[in-house]
């Protein structure tokens, strides 16, 4: 049987992409169909079919490339017998027109939040998006019902896809390096980056992401106030000012590391006393990359951390971020157990992810 793995569009970085990796690894021979690629060097050798979208100035403006995305999935180009989607867009609206008993199987990051819950997502705020959205929701539920199986990253996203599409899922988490992470030591860092450890505190609780709204990296900083221990803030993005500011009026040391690079930041992770994570994510990453650092991990009580932070055993959730409730969590995240946390982190490793989604797409191919 001949299959098309679908992506919304390829970047250098990002979650979404590293599902796609483990996808192009278990599927070999299937080719990737993207509205553009951003990424040309990720699968050498592989058959990569963009769009007529990734040669105009609009791949670089996906707000303004939003009406025309819709139209171009809805005529893809190949003869396939199935195609397995990864959408946190419109790719679960594929079509390919020359392949009429296509079996089409999606994997859901989530139903494009701006557009279904804009008040998790900031892109939901703009006037455009606002008056597009009514007639996005109605072509985006009736275009989705042609697939024959979803499956979501969690059981979080498994409820909004049935409230927004009316259809059940299976429940497969994303792939997470955990086995590479927990195995992992400083040996690949720069002397530059030893430098920036060796200046931290001993004992410091830890953010890190994109310096945007929604990760709410202020809560870190008032965390690490409640508790009275030091910050650790790293990354990067349009908030660092703000962020630096608060920083520096806050009642405890913060430190910030500027866009480290993927071994400092899991030396960040071994290092930490505690990662906190306030974000409402559809699924969460980073949480599960410090847990198999051995870190336990302060999360919001809401989103799909809940799934992978066991409340109690390898960290603590978080319903109101005030100083008491905090507090009282960041104690009862410090008392977990490092074994506990790795061994967690293994049930979403890279392997475990590949078994899964080999299993339920078996599954449907067979039905």
């Amino acid at each position: 049987m001949t299959g098309v793995l679908v992506h919304e569009w390829i970047e250098a970085h990002g979650g979404a992409e590293q599902v796609l990796d483990a996808m192009a690894a278990e599927f070999p021979d299937a080719d990737i169909a993207c509205l553009w690629d951003d990424a040309p060097q990720r699968y050498p050798g592989r058959r990569v079919v963009d769009s007529w979208l990734a040669r105009t100035p609009l791949r670089r403006h996906k707000a303004a490339a939003l009406p025309l995305m819709l139209p171009t999935w809805w005529r893809r180009p190949g003869r396939y017998d199935w195609a397995l989607i990864g959408s946190y867009a419109f790719a679960a609206q594929a079509r390919f027109p020359a392949s009429p008993d296509l079996r089409k199987l999606v994997y859901v990051h989530s139903p494009a939040r701006y557009v279904w819950e804009p008040e998790l997502d900031g892109r939901g705020s703009s006037r455009f998006v606002r008056a597009v959205a009514p007639p996005l929701r109605h072509l985006d539920r009736r275009l989705v019902s042609g697939a024959h199986a979803f499956a979501t990253n969690s059981a979080f996203v498994r409820d909004r896809v049935a409230r927004t599409w009316g259809r059940d899922s299976v429940v497969i988490p994303p792939p997470v390096a955990a086995g590479a992470i927990a195995a992992g030591d400083d040996h690949d860092l720069t002397d530059a980056e030893r430098r920036v450890l060796d200046a931290l505190p001993e004992v410091f609780v830890l953010g890190a992401s994109r310096f945007v709204g929604y990760k709410r990296l202020d809560l870190v900083i008032e965390a690490g106030e409640h508790a009275d221990l030091p910050v650790v803030i790293a990354g990067g993005g349009p908030l660092e000012q703000p962020l630096r500011e608060q920083g520096a009026a806050a009642g405890v040391p913060v430190t910030f590391v500027s866009r480290p690079s993927s071994a400092l930041l899991h030396a960040l992770l071994r290092r930490a006393s505690v990662f906190v994570f306030p974000a409402v994510e559809d699924f969460g990453i980073l949480p599960v990359e410090a847990m198999a650092a051995g870190t336990p991990v302060l999360s919001s009580a809401r989103g799909g951390v809940t799934e992978s932070v066991l409340d109690g055993v390898t960290g603590a959730h978080v319903a109101e971020w005030r100083r008491e409730p905090v507090r009282a969590a960041v104690e009862q995240a410090l008392a977990a157990s490092a074994q506990d946390c790795r061994d967690r982190a293994m049930d979403f490793d890279e392997p475990v992810f590949r078994r899964r989604l080999r299993a339920w797409v078996d599954e449907q191919l067979a039905g």
